[in-house]
């Protein structure tokens, strides 16, 4: 942004020229109907524009002006700290999915399809964001207490359940219904609550908490991997449910929302009414493409590395890998974009996945290719998880995060259920290589990647700039 327009950005007696930029966007108030809650053009256009300038003129009531985020202090941290802990049993767990589409493949479900096998992960991945919408409203209407504690009980029980389960419909059900909406609602109660106590931090705090689910990844692999041929697989999952449990007994006495819950009557057009929005729209579409395949080498760089040679010692340690390197990928590119822009970082980032997925794991075919793969892949795709939610919210009234991280994620959760079987079935359909399922990866992040580029465009055009 020029210096003429960021000399006087807050000015809201004034419509002349210098405010082009601002009026390409408009205020949330004048260009949507999804508002229900009544925020001032000032702090809306505070965080679409100028990546957390504060405006100190204004205050709004409900605690909802930038002024008022504390961006720091005990409280605030804590409830980072709990919510690292929500990541870390929730997403973490999910991002373990390759090692059980392994074990289940090569032993509990031998006589199934790799294809089938994949719905079980790939359920687990919808029910976890399909989530989205129900557990955003309930979070904005009643506060993150009550849906924490029941999202413990669910994703715990789950767990437990699995391990004395023997049939494909059994670990369906556990694992992939109530396990995975337990860590459904674990997961939006830390994202909602986080976001209300950070603006000009906000992508730095989630990628903090983000973090969480990448070092979850990194120790559960391990873990489940080193626990089955000691204590076999029922003892390992409950080995697992009681180490979820501890970190949720942290979480649920550290996480809560700085706003006091507003009680509004459930309409199903609130997660629809934003997509009238072009910017909004347009994300929740690039969100679904580039989901379509970001999960693709979670769930099958083992099973491709073992067919080029890769001892199974080995090809254990690539999930972790992976997810170690996230681990900088989620941290890292979160505190980068409170500085250069959010949708900058998204889209870079993404470009670049799609890049290693189509010059690096396309043509991999011995260990040293794949293992880098791992590490970058690791790093560049875990922006993903912690910038999106930074961008809903800056692009949303504060009293709609909720509301708007479930629809976004509703859209992602579509694109976990059949994102994996589709991968599973170029794989039959390529006799057992891996080329069409890497292709299908590849293309289909691209296509996210240049929406994310179309979503930015409708905010500011082309210009270079702080968004």
């Amino acid at each position: 942004m020029d210096d003429k327009v960021d000399s006087v950005p807050y000015d809201g007696g004034r419509h002349s020229t210098e405010r082009q930029s601002l009026e390409r966007i408009g205020s949330q108030i004048k260009e949507t109907e999804a508002n229900i809650f009544t925020e001032s053009e000032v702090e809306v256009e505070a965080d679409l524009e100028n990546a957390g300038v504060i405006p100190r003129s204004v205050v709004a009531p409900g605690g909802v002006n930038p002024a008022d985020f504390p961006d720091g202090g005990l409280e605030a941290w804590l409830v980072v700290l709990g919510s690292f802990c929500c990541l870390f049993v929730s997403f973490g767990w999910i991002n373990c999915i390759g090692v059980f589409q392994d074990y289940y493949q090569e032993h509990l479900l031998t006589g199934y399809s790799s294809s089938t096998i994949s719905w079980i992960p790939s359920l687990e991945l919808f029910m976890m964001f399909f989530g989205g919408p129900f557990f955003g409203k309930t979070f904005d209407n009643f506060g993150p207490r009550g849906l924490l504690a029941v999202g413990s009980v669910l994703h715990v029980l789950g767990l437990m359940m699995a391990s004395l389960g023997t049939q494909y419909y059994q670990f369906l059900l556990a694992q992939g219904v109530c396990s995975a909406l337990g860590a459904s609602a674990i997961f939006f109660t830390a994202m909602g609550s986080t976001g209300t106590w950070f603006f000009k931090k906000r992508a730095t705090a989630f990628g903090i908490i983000a973090s969480g689910s990448s070092l979850g990844g990194v120790i559960f692999p391990i873990m489940v991997s080193k626990l089955i041929p000691q204590i076999g697989y029922p003892w390992t999952m409950r080995a697992a449910a009681f180490m979820i449990l501890g970190m949720l007994v942290v979480a649920n006495l550290t996480v809560k929302s700085r706003l006091t819950p507003q009680r509004k009557r459930v309409d199903v057009m609130e997660f629809v009414r934003p997509l009238k929005e072009p910017a909004f729209g347009i994300l929740c579409v690039a969100a679904f493409l580039f989901f379509f395949g970001t999960f693709l080498p979670f769930n099958y760089v083992i099973l491709q590395a073992q067919s080029h040679g890769m001892s199974t010692n080995m090809a254990i340690y690539l999930i972790p890998i992976l997810n170690a390197a996230s681990i900088f990928g989620r941290i890292v590119p979160g505190i980068v974009a409170d500085k250069i822009g959010r949708f900058n970082v998204m889209i870079i980032t993404t470009a670049f996945s799609t890049i290693i997925v189509l010059g690096l794991w396309l043509p991999s075919a011995s260990n040293a290719p794949i293992i880098v793969f791992c590490v970058l892949y690791g790093f560049s795709s875990g922006a993903f998880v912690s910038v999106l939610p930074s961008i809903v919210a800056q692009i949303s009234p504060i009293r709609e995060i909720g509301v708007r991280n479930g629809t976004i994620f509703l859209c992602v959760a579509f694109a976990g259920l059949t994102g994996n079987p589709i991968g599973g079935a170029l794989l039959a359909n390529d006799h057992g290589n891996f080329l069409y399922m890497q292709i299908f990866c590849g293309v289909t992040m691209a296509a996210g990647t240049c929406t994310f580029i179309a979503a930015r465009w409708v905010q500011c055009g082309f210009q270079l700039k702080v968004i």
